[in-house]
């Protein structure tokens, strides 16, 4: 049994989910905030492993720092060890930042077309790079709210000495972004499991039962 602990990205939409999933999983005019990994608790939980799946505070009121503390105090109040600590999107930021300051409870880190930072940078620093030569529409993109352009600060050693997954969605909007990722896991050549979904961007939407199983398999990593 393990504990994983889920932490999603940017608050999408009900509209943006049903979209990709092809169903009214969700009634219109919400946001899900962590019911994006209502699926994937189910899976896990069916194979008798925990997992917590917390709702962020709105990036219209919180930092990068305040999301991260969240989540470290969901792991120190529940005493969780050896925990497989899941970040998709914006999240690879805040999983980044909670190994950083509690890398001895962590079993892996999963990455899910997640951001995935350096030292002193901040999301946009992260989208303005991948996406300096790409020809995306960047009215897709998040409002710069505080938690995406505060920067992350964090001793990229720490990070170094824990296993990692990398999942790529092939099909992601933010391809450009995530090529900038899969470089810097093939020239650290030691550390990562790097995997690709043919998937779009949320792929607990489009592609769910391959998408658990890569959860399921993380455990037994």
């Amino acid at each position: 049994m393990a504990d994983y602990v889920l932490v999603h990205g940017g608050n999408m939409s009900a509209e943006t989910w049903n979209r990709l999933a092809k169903r009214n999983d969700h009634p219109s005019g919400g946001r899900l905030g962590g019911k994006i990994w209502d699926g994937s608790v189910s899976a896990l939980t069916t194979h008798h492993h925990r997992a917590f799946a917390p709702t962020l505070k709105d990036e219209q009121s919180s930092t990068l720092t305040g999301d991260i503390e969240q989540i470290c105090a969901l792991i120190a109040g529940d005493d969780l060890k050896d925990v497989i600590l899941v970040g998709h999107s914006y999240g690879g930021m805040i999983i980044t930042g909670v190994a950083a300051r509690q890398g001895d409870r962590i079993r892996r880190l999963v990455y899910v077309d997640a951001a995935l930072p350096d030292p002193g940078q901040s999301l946009y620093d992260i989208l303005d790079l991948g996406l300096s030569a790409s020809s995306i529409n960047r009215s897709l993109l998040p409002e710069p709210s505080a938690p995406y352009v505060e920067r992350l600060q964090f001793d990229a050693a720490k990070i170094q000495a824990l296993s990692k997954t990398y999942v790529l969605c092939t099909k992601s909007e933010f391809i450009d972004v995530t090529r900038i990722a899969k470089q810097k896991i093939a020239a650290a050549k030691q550390g990562w499991t790097y995997l690709e979904l043919p998937s779009s961007h949320v792929p607990m939407a489009d592609m769910p039962d391959k998408f658990y199983q890569l959860l399921l398999d993380a455990a037994e990593r």
